[in-house]
């Protein structure tokens, strides 16, 4: 029996064994918080260690709030800046293109103001020196479309300047040959005549088969009188 249990204890059916320290729990704690304090104050006494060695201390730190805050202060000047300058350049690029447009049309009234200056050169040019007659005729044409009309075109201008009113009729003949015998021919009604300082006429005439014109008259009357006559040769 004393045997069995012997075997019992010495072999891996013995019981298991609990060993037990024999400071109380309460004393423990106490060691643990000492040790957790003792290596809060060393990691302190190296972190203030190495912050004097880097020269960082009190006054540094307020002068890094201060950089902090100047450097925040020049973010929002500068976001505000950028606005304006976004703005701006809005603004300077529809003034630029208003400017360009002005520009164009300035470019393009020159131009007019240059055609309109020939042209008023071309009818002062076209003005008699002399007031002898009331109304002149001035840049008579005729040229052929073709084998059957001809396109006539005259121009009847005040030969003074600041004259009246003038009323009266343009007439136009023609003349040439058909088939090779002598041929005339005039506009079925004459033209009515309204002029202050010029007027322009044209037209169309048909042409019988076989004709050639050769002459092309322009009459200005005034009642039975005629104040102006022009001959073309074709």
């Amino acid at each position: 029996m004393r045997f069995k249990l012997l075997r019992r204890r010495l072999t891996i059916s013995a019981p298991r064994m609990a060993v037990r320290s024999s400071l109380a729990w309460p004393v423990r704690w106490v060691l643990m918080a000492i040790v957790l304090g003792f290596s809060g104050a060393i990691a302190l006494w190296a972190f203030e260690l190495g912050r004097d060695i880097a020269g960082v201390d009190g006054s540094s730190r307020e002068e890094l709030q201060q950089l902090r805050t100047e450097v925040q202060k020049l973010r929002e000047e500068r976001d505000k800046l950028l606005s304006v300058a976004n703005t701006s350049s809005s603004f300077l690029t529809a003034e630029k293109a208003a400017q360009e447009k002005l520009i164009a049309q300035v470019r393009q009234l020159e131009s007019d103001n240059r055609a309109l200056r020939a042209d008023l050169g071309f009818f002062e040019r076209l003005i008699p020196a002399t007031t002898g007659e009331r109304i002149a005729i001035r840049g008579l044409q005729a040229d052929p479309l073709n084998e059957r009309q001809l396109k006539w075109q005259v121009l009847v201008m005040q030969a003074a300047r600041n004259a009246p009113e003038f009323r009266g009729k343009l007439e136009l003949g023609f003349s040439g040959t058909q088939a090779g015998r002598p041929w005339q021919a005039s506009l079925p009604a004459p033209i009515d005549l309204t002029v202050r300082q010029y007027q322009r006429a044209e037209g169309v005439f048909d042409l019988p088969e076989q004709v050639v014109v050769k002459n092309v008259t322009v009459r200005v009357t005034e009642g039975q009188s005629v104040r102006a006559v022009q001959t073309l040769r074709l």
